[in-house]
């Protein structure tokens, strides 16, 4: 908090320590001032750690209140910790970040000692190692919320790389760099052979739709001599093209984008957005019809034939039912193939014409998991949930309602 009379009312907190390293090899820039010292960016001074003795807590008339039980609060970077132990000022040049570095001078054939790649060559080993650890975590690419944070990151990356290497990246070899990151924290976070089978084909994929998307919307921009918000706005909406990326071209050509302009035009989508989505059903129910209800049953069947069809890394990122049709969307590695879809059609009939019983039960959470329940993993779920069964064929989270019978 700062200060003392900072600190807000009823909050604990007490003085801290912070811990700096100091990289001797370093010399002063004169830019940052004439004289060197801890809190000073010439980079010679690097802060490592701090520590905050928790032992007041603060009163509303503004004194202070010794706290019963008093501890130290401490934080860290581990990047920082390792630049310090291996006495490099340089974070990307140190053993957990420049293996990476390495593996993406040989994907480029360029030099990270070459100043002119070393910001690209830092982006995209920051990025992704950061992608690597989120998908870890079960984040998967997608337009909301941390599947839009990998998305971003990503996407960033991939540019960087068209950038160093004149033409689009292979993703497959981008792919490969991530294995890099699983070896480098191998035993403590990782088990490299399982899980780059996870990790490689999420990357790649993702790599693969988006260098797509890439070249049109470059090639558009190759044809717009002036952006302006609403042309920025378009490009994302209509191509998938990151207001970042577009921000970065043109930041090159001398020009700045109206957020504005950008803002506006993003309100405006939204609003028409959620005025589309009024009076929805709860559940992606858009009404509570025989013929909806029965929809909603075939979602679950159909959830379960991909997760058979298309393996287990197949996750749902939405629906949307209706009378008149049901959308399903989901993630999936790699694109369906003829024969596949043709399977989860015939699957999928199949299941419908045993005629399989539907029933539900409320039971926690925890055993619903251990029941193997699918559920929307976007969605947070109370301690006691209803888990929606189809003969002993499919289990899932869900609040209904259904058919009693496929």
């Amino acid at each position: 908090a700062g200060v003392p009379h900072n600190m807000p009312t009823g909050e604990p907190g007490g003085p801290d320590s912070e811990m700096f390293y100091e990289f001797t090899q370093v010399k002063h820039d004169v830019e940052f001032g004439k004289e060197c010292h801890p809190n000073c960016d010439c980079g010679r001074f690097l802060e490592i750690g701090n520590s905050v003795f928790m032992q007041y807590k603060k009163n509303s008339d503004g004194t202070f209140a010794q706290l019963p039980k008093q501890n130290v609060d401490f934080g860290g970077g581990l990047e920082r910790f390792i630049m310090a132990m291996e006495n490099n000022p340089d974070m990307f040049e140190t053993s957990i970040f420049f293996p990476i570095i390495q593996e993406i001078e040989k994907i480029t054939k360029l030099a990270y000692v070459d100043g002119k790649n070393k910001p690209a060559m830092r982006i995209i080993a920051d990025h992704l190692k950061a992608s690597v650890f989120l998908i870890k975590d079960g984040v998967l690419p997608s337009n909301k919320e941390q599947g839009y944070v990998l998305r971003r990151l990503l996407r960033r990356l991939t540019v960087k790389l068209r950038n160093l290497l004149g033409k689009l990246p292979s993703p497959e070899e981008v792919a490969a760099v991530s294995g890099k990151v699983l070896e480098l924290y191998e035993g403590i976070y990782f088990n490299p052979s399982e899980d780059k089978e996870l990790v490689r084909p999420i990357i790649a994929d993702e790599i693969k739709k988006f260098s797509i998307s890439l070249e049109k919307g470059i090639k558009l921009i190759e044809k717009i001599p002036t952006i302006n918000g609403k042309i920025a706005f378009d490009l994302y909406q209509s191509y998938g093209f990151p207001l970042e990326v577009t921000m970065e071209i043109y930041k090159e050509k001398g020009q700045q984008i109206n957020m504005k302009e950008y803002i506006s035009e993003f309100n405006r989508h939204k609003e028409l957005s959620r005025s589309a989505s009024a009076g929805k059903f709860k559940g992606g129910l858009a009404d509570g019809s025989e013929q909806t209800i029965k929809y909603h049953t075939a979602t679950h069947l159909l959830h379960q034939v991909l997760f058979d069809v298309l393996g287990k890394d197949i996750r749902q990122e939405g629906s949307n039912i209706t009378s008149e049709r049901l959308r399903f969307d989901f993630y999936c590695t790699h694109k369906p193939t003829e024969v596949e879809l043709k399977r989860i059609e015939e699957m999928l009939n199949s299941k419908i014409k045993e005629s399989l019983p539907v029933e539900f039960k409320i039971v926690p959470k925890k055993e619903a998991e251990l029941l193997g329940a699918k559920s929307f993993f976007r969605e947070k779920y109370p301690d006691m949930v209803k888990v929606y069964f189809i003969g002993n064929y499919s289990k899932e989270f869900c609040g209904g309602p259904h058919v009693k019978n496929t």
